[in-house]
């Protein structure tokens, strides 16, 4: 009777095959999230790319690859010119709904969050959870509501119509107290109301400054959310003089059926209102990285 005896690999030959296996399957979350990137920006690309042809080759070649005949300049200095600049005041109101909104909704949050999280009181529990419920709310089923109520109060077709639906957010709200209840400490609360500090100081001093990063990513969020908002100031405002871009540029594109020349201006003016917001993620992203590099250095 004989026995066969099966030859085992050694311990460096183990090693190295896992790694390869290793790699081997590393590669593929690599490219799942380069096709989702890929997904992601490829109509910006060709927004990009688009922005640069003139609207006879706009429709007449579909390419991946920029115009160098003109067509830039064509579109930027006729959509300046384009009724005497009122895509300038456009942007000036999608700054001003989006930058004084998002300030005004970070510090109504910020506020709210942080007494839901660091304050007993009888009701707290109910409240969270009506925001909470307000978070799972489509936006759309809200409109008109608003609407009414703006009318009633004679704001319609007025900054503040838009504006202050704003500056309440739920998610906003939501997000602060999580923040607020993860950073701010309960025991550098109570030592300062040991040492005499009051609740105003005690949160300016102690609970706003870990807050910052929570706050400059709330930030971002509702600066988005505001300056891509259509629906809202398409239903409150009919004054076009009062227009944020993109209600502005979706007049544009109905203009377009009889006038093509501007589906050109449009992919123009869509391409200019992406750069703020690109540049407010470059702008913001430092404060992440330092407060980064406080928590390691505290640690």
């Amino acid at each position: 009777m004989t026995t066969t005896l099966t030859a085992r690999p050694t311990v460096p030959e183990a090693v190295s095959t896992k790694r390869e296996r290793g790699s081997r399957t590393r590669w593929v979350p690599t490219a799942l999230l380069l096709l989702g990137a890929f997904y992601c920006l490829a109509p910006v690309l060709w927004v990009a790319i688009a922005a640069t042809k003139g609207p006879s080759e706009l429709f007449s070649t579909f390419s991946f690859w920029p115009s160098f005949h003109g067509g830039f300049q064509y579109n930027v200095t006729n959509l300046l010119d384009f009724r005497d600049g009122v895509f300038l005041r456009w942007a000036l109101n999608s700054l001003l709904y989006a930058g004084v909104g998002a300030v005004l909704s970070v510090a109504v949050s910020t506020i709210a969050g942080y007494a839901l999280a660091k304050y007993e009181f009888v009701g707290r529990e109910l409240i969270f959870m009506t925001i909470l419920a307000g978070v799972l709310v489509p936006q759309i089923t809200l409109a008109v509501p608003q609407y009414l109520l703006m009318s009633e109060l004679n704001l319609v077709n007025s900054y503040w119509s838009v504006l202050l639906p704003s500056i309440i957010s739920p998610y906003g709200i939501y997000l602060s107290r999580i923040y607020a209840a993860s950073v701010v400490s309960d025991d550098m609360l109570e030592a300062g109301r040991i040492d005499g500090a009051g609740e105003y100081r005690l949160a300016w001093k102690v609970g706003l400054p870990p807050m910052i990063p929570g706050m400059v990513t709330l930030l971002l969020l509702q600066f988005v959310a505001i300056w891509n908002n259509f629906l809202l100031p398409y239903i409150m405002i009919s004054d076009d003089r009062r227009f944020p871009m993109t209600v502005g540029l979706f007049t544009m594109l109905n203009q377009g059926a009889s006038q093509p020349a501007l589906y050109s201006l449009v992919v123009m003016g869509v391409f200019l209102s992406v750069l703020p917001l690109v540049a407010l993620f470059l702008f913001l992203q430092r404060y992440w990285r330092l407060d980064l590099v406080s928590g390691g250095v505290k640690g």
